[in-house]
């Protein structure tokens, strides 16, 4: 008797495990009521927190690229792609939260985060669910480090770091100053890639000073700075501190040029700056070129029979006109998900991380390939300046 109510048992929790669909790297499909199937990606993104405002523009790349391919065919039949979105609070601790909400719920893929900080933090759990995340814009070199399940669509921290170390030596800056945010990966990092490479170009690193997290006054580190004399100020870090940095350095006379990485690209910073971010330049990944588009670059800007161009998506929801790069990259990341779901023409994890490891095709952002780290073939990056408010394109800077 004993022997047969295992056996029973034992055939139960086979059923069970079939139709929950195996192991922990499969994806689950649900229909709904008119017979139609549905796949989910995940959005793993801060919407709220410190890096919210950067994290909601990924967002919207993400939501755009969902609105054209919204459906696609696996062994012949349709599926639907839905998006389910966590805020991942542009915290760490809930950064983990959200990843095994994404897990939980099985979806195919992720995609995100902005914040590399947070990227990291939940990176061990997608791959050990098997779970393939491709980031946008989380430039810090560990988020793919030792990790066969995360990719990204962008170029990375030190590439950015060279390239304005570049723009310093190119424009005759000999002296510069860094300030970075203490236990922020992203901030920490490109401050390091940023000053190894100026020591590599002959530029002098006269001051390095270091904020807390959510500090609101800057003036004793930029005084620090103000004493140093730089020609130049490399801060880069969140978009909520930027405009205080600004502000305030300007306040203490401090008149050089101020300069930061992709994440200072936002129109939020020149609004809440009141002027001061008059003269900034940022490093970043994309400039719009509705003119010369084509391909995918001319469905993004352009729009097709389904949708009418990114731009007109910001306005119908309230926002700016202006297209932001990291938009671009979340556009491009939803594309890498889709093309490898076609290409696996499988919902399995495994499957689908493979097809990501082989792809290549032509995104709004360029060429795009992965390499045996999951890092974007990339060796290009777009200078902008602020001018009269607003960012205007300076220079396209190219390192092999």
């Amino acid at each position: 008797m004993k022997k047969i109510l295992s056996l029973i048992l034992v055939s139960i929790m086979a059923i069970n495990l079939i139709a929950c669909g195996g192991g922990s790297n499969s994806a689950a499909t649900t229909t709904t009521s008119s017979g139609e199937k549905v796949i989910k990606i995940g959005v793993f993104e801060p919407q709220t927190g410190e890096n919210g405002g950067g994290g909601i523009q990924e967002v919207y790349g993400i939501r755009y690229a969902n609105s054209i391919y919204n459906t696609v065919n696996i062994g012949g039949e349709d599926y639907k792609i839905e998006l389910f979105e966590v805020d991942n609070k542009s915290d760490k601790t809930e950064a983990v939260n959200a990843a095994q909400k994404l897990i939980a719920e099985k979806v195919v893929a992720v995609l995100g985060s902005y914040g590399s900080g947070v990227s990291i933090a939940a990176g061990d759990y997608f791959k050990e669910a098997k779970t393939p995340a491709i980031g946008c814009s989380c430039t810090n070199p560990q988020v793919t480090n030792g990790n066969e399940y995360y990719f990204r669509t962008c170029f990375l921290d030190p590439f950015q770091g060279t390239v304005m170390a570049s723009y310093a030596k190119n424009h005759g800056y000999k002296k510069v100053a860094v300030i970075t945010q203490l236990g922020d990966d992203y901030s920490e990092g490109l401050g390091n890639f940023f000053v190894r490479a100026c020591e590599q170009n002959g530029i002098e690193v006269v001051a390095q000073e270091k904020f807390q997290t959510n500090e609101q006054d800057f003036k004793a580190i930029l005084t620090n700075i103000k004493n140093a004399d730089p020609e130049f100020i490399f801060a880069p870090s969140s978009i909520a501190t930027a405009p205080l940095i600004l502000s305030q350095a300007r306040e203490l006379g401090i008149e050089c040029q101020i300069g930061a990485g992709d994440t200072w690209e936002n129109g939020t910073i020149i609004e809440n700056a009141h002027g001061a971010a008059e003269g900034m330049v940022v490093t970043t990944f994309y400039e719009a070129n509705p003119a010369t588009a084509t391909g995918e670059e001319a469905i993004f800007l352009n729009g097709n029979g389904s949708a009418t161009g990114f731009s007109n998506y910001l306005t119908s929801i309230g926002q700016p006109a202006d297209i932001p790069a990291v938009s671009a990259l979340g556009y491009d990341a939803y594309l890498a998900a889709y093309k490898a779901i076609e290409a696996a023409q499988s919902i399995d994890g495994a499957a689908v991380r493979d097809a990501l490891a082989g792809l290549s095709y032509v995104g709004v952002t360029g060429d795009i390939s992965f390499n045996e780290d999951g890092d974007a073939n990339k060796n290009a990056a777009y200078v902008k300046e602020v001018e009269n408010g607003k960012f205007v394109f300076k220079e396209l800077v190219k390192i092999d």
